[in-house]
């Protein structure tokens, strides 16, 4: 069975007036299964969001390739935008729209059958604690409710494949907990996801296997046991700093 995510050789280059041409991406290849949580983890700057803006058809690769579902981000990105979420912590909400009519815009627009639609967004409201808050205006709602609503409308179409970036960036200890258990769930019912962070120990809780980028390199790839027995050190940081030590010194 072809894993849900595959990537290949996936590189994005920009051209900067000052620095001239620069590899945001250069050359990397994973792999992301069924039901397992895959973590980019790397410094801001390493790649994470321009790999994952590629994912989601976002921005188109310079070189290589990347299938969602068998459905290729540049051939196909209405395939790929259909089985695809995409949650990040810089996601907008339209600040009029209410709770529900955001959930509803958003299974809509994602093509989720229209005669259910209305089931949909009322388990969502019910599953994200949005009962209370649902008929009320985003622009009105606190922080950690809006959070749930971005998570929702994220969800709203029940899109197999699902991408969090660096999603609690900005977020309190509680708010970033909630988070963290919504991917758990999310996990628990099958979805692939791929999660992006710079945080270690988020890294160390939710993912099944991680992914080292640094300087739009991948460095190394396994699970975190895989990753310890690999390199002889325990703490994830410690992992990190050896491999991207490493690589620098490649360059």
């Amino acid at each position: 069975m072809n894993a849900p995510v595959v990537v290949r050789n996936l590189s994005k280059t920009f051209y900067d007036e000052g620095r001239g041409e620069v590899r945001a991406v250069d050359s990397i290849s994973f792999e992301c299964r069924e039901g397992e949580v895959f973590g980019l983890l790397g410094a801001n700057g390493a790649g994470k969001t321009t790999t994952l803006r590629m994912l989601s058809t976002i921005l188109a690769p310079s070189s290589g390739t990347a299938n969602i579902l068998g459905h290729d981000v540049v051939t196909d990105p209405q395939g790929v935008r259909k089985n695809l979420g995409f949650y990040s912590s810089t996601t907008a909400l339209y600040p009029r729209l209410t709770a529900r009519e955001t959930i509803d815009f958003f299974a809509r627009i994602n093509q989720y059958p229209a005669d259910r639609v209305k089931e949909r967004v009322e388990y969502l409201i019910q599953r994200f604690g949005l009962t209370k808050y649902a008929d009320a205006r985003v622009e009105k709602l606190s922080s950690g409710m809006k959070q749930k609503v971005s998570i929702a409308r994220t969800v709203a179409h029940d899109p197999l494949i699902v991408i969090f970036d660096e999603p609690t960036v900005g977020l309190d200890v509680l708010n970033a907990l909630e988070v963290q258990e919504s991917i758990s769930e999310l996990r628990s019912e099958g979805k692939t996801i791929i999660f992006s962070t710079h945080i270690m120990s988020e890294a160390e809780r939710l993912c099944d296997r991680i992914a080292i980028i640094h300087g739009g390199r991948i460095l190394a790839s396994d699970t975190l046991a895989g990753l310890r027995e690999s390199t002889g050190q325990h703490y994830l940081e410690d992992i990190f700093v050896l491999y991207v030590k490493a690589g620098q010194e490649t360059v």
